[in-house]
């Protein structure tokens, strides 16, 4: 009885099954599922112009271009693309060509390698063509296959199949799929943005200390913004673009906003990357006196208590003065770390290496003013020539106390003319192989164009980088004792006063005992008059 009731109730159940399906036979295929994309409208798996084989970048552009025309024409109207912009405020030009720096030194004498960051094919001098939208590079920054690969000394080459590069040297680029690569392309991400800023100044995490490989696949510890398990944030998230040109900058940052919230829909002028644009000039909702403070100190002050904390060490100093040692056998050699991480090459000279480090802190009001090629120098035995110069005071009313990377470097200097110098320092010329730092000056200053009198002498510099990426959670913000203490975080912050750290020990006695008598004589009234009352 039980059994006929099980298998009437398994006959139902198959039959009702059947007809919501209908018949499935042991020889019929199963229909294949596709996924849903929700991230695109488009498949370019579809497209006709994408397959086809592509031997160069420029061939793959030519078919993006197809179909989105205006985009070569926007990118051309980008400081991506241009690598220069017109400070406003300084009236000086300012540009990967023509701004120097503490630790490669200068795009202007190594092209090739530096342009494997740009995002265009072939700039490997002064030639290139910044007119051709065929030279722009779409793949680079719309990947996502993660097998897309600019041969550095190239200007920033791709290659489709496996070619000789340069032509006569025996060199074989291996060539990469292309098509492949095109038709899965979508919206930029941390990796495609962090194919060059993770790894700007000649490695990962070099240059600016809050931004390395590690943010590709941040935990929440690392940055509250990014983690790849929570809000999973890119880059585009607050960096918006709007035809294809990033908000945000490094020439002209917003040091402070007070735009407010950025809201869809209504035009303004506010910088879309700041901390304001989301969360307002009032973020602490019940704490009134974070907020006053926000006034005076920057959020990333406050929530990016140190920095390279993933695991990724920056360049915190770089001595080229004393590169050029070989070992016993006359041959180059590298020291290394306890971790590995190189600190003496004979080619670059000497490092210091830093991994969770203390932010210095600075007034900041966003305007900068850099040292260029054409600027004259005068060395000093005690203080470090400034590569770049930060405007900011307690006074102006525009600047807030900002967290900073300071790069210190000791670079080639020309004591004739008074001016730093660009050497090779990349490719088969480069100071890497010759050893030569005459040879390496005098042709680096011939590729930038700027006389050399021939004297090389060294001069200790100072590059300033606001902090602004790697934002922990609110729970690990620094505390009132960080900055409200006699070690505060602010000791070299002047202009303002700040409690506990800005107390005089006299002044401090003088008004306790002020306090104290003044507490005394309330109570010897009060005990006067209570006595005297009794009395009547």
């Amino acid at each position: 009885m039980g059994h006929s009731i099980i298998r009437a109730t398994l006959l139902a159940c198959s039959a009702a099954w059947l007809a919501v399906t209908g018949p499935v036979f042991a020889d019929e295929p199963k229909p294949e599922v596709k996924p849903l994309k929700l991230t695109t409208t488009a498949n370019h798996t579809k497209f006709k112009e994408l397959q086809q084989q592509f031997l160069t970048g420029p061939d793959v552009t030519k078919a993006c271009l197809s179909c989105h025309t205006e985009a070569a024409g926007q990118i051309h109207r980008t400081k991506h693309w241009k690598w220069e912009y017109l400070n406003p405020a300084t009236n000086q030009k300012l540009g990967k060509k023509n701004v120097l720096n503490n630790y490669c030194i200068s795009i202007a004498a190594n092209q090739a390698a530096c342009t494997n960051c740009h995002v265009g094919y072939g700039w490997t001098d002064n030639s290139f063509d910044f007119t051709s939208e065929q030279n722009v590079d779409c793949l680079v920054c719309h990947d996502t296959t993660g097998s897309y690969k600019k041969e550095s000394g190239t200007g920033g080459r791709v290659f489709g199949k496996d070619t000789e590069f340069p032509p006569g040297s025996g060199n074989i680029i291996k060539g990469i799929n292309l098509s492949n690569i095109a038709q899965k392309i979508g919206k930029t991400s941390r990796d495609t943005c962090g194919g060059c800023h993770f790894r700007g100044g000649g490695g990962d995490g070099v240059k600016h200390g809050d931004l390395d490989s590690s943010m590709a696949v941040p935990e929440k510890e690392l940055d509250v913004h990014m983690d790849a398990l929570g809000l999973d944030f890119t880059c585009a998230t607050c960096h918006k673009t709007s035809s294809h040109d990033v908000a945000g900058s490094r020439y002209a940052p917003t040091a402070k906003d007070d735009k407010g919230i950025q809201t869809r829909g209504k035009a303004g002028s506010g910088n879309p990357a700041t901390c304001v644009a989301c969360h307002g000039n009032g973020p602490h909702k019940k704490e009134a006196r974070l907020n006053q403070h926000a006034s005076k100190v920057a959020c990333q002050t406050c929530h990016i208590p140190t920095f390279a904390r993933g695991g990724i060490p920056t360049k915190m100093e770089w001595d080229w003065s004393t590169s050029g040692k070989l070992d016993k056998d006359g041959k180059q050699f590298a020291i290394k770390d306890e971790k590995g991480h190189n600190i003496y090459e004979s080619r670059k000279g000497d490092f210091k290496l830093g991994e969770d480090v203390v932010p210095e802190y600075a007034w900041f009001n966003g305007h900068v003013e850099y040292t260029l090629l054409t600027s004259t120098i005068e060395k000093s035995e005690t203080e470090r020539t400034p590569i770049n110069k930060l405007g900011g005071s307690a006074t102006d009313g525009k600047s807030l106390i900002w967290p900073m990377k300071v790069f210190r470097g000791t670079q080639p200097y020309d004591p004739v003319n008074k001016t730093l110098v660009t050497p090779h320092t990349t490719g088969p010329t480069g100071y890497w192989k010759t050893l030569v730092w005459d040879k390496a000056i005098e042709e680096g200053m011939k590729d930038s164009g700027r006389p050399f009198s021939g004297k090389v002498d060294f001069v200790k510099t100072t590059m300033s980088w606001p902090i602004t990426h790697m934002v922990a959670p609110k729970e690990k913000a620094l505390g009132c004792v960080e900055c409200h203490s006699k070690e505060s975080r602010l000791a070299g912050i002047q202009g303002i006063y700040i409690p506990v750290r800005d107390n005089n020990r006299l002044l401090d006695t003088i008004g306790w005992s002020v306090i104290f008598l003044t507490l005394l004589g309330v109570i010897g009234h009060g005990a006067l008059r209570i006595v005297t009352g009794r009395r009547h």
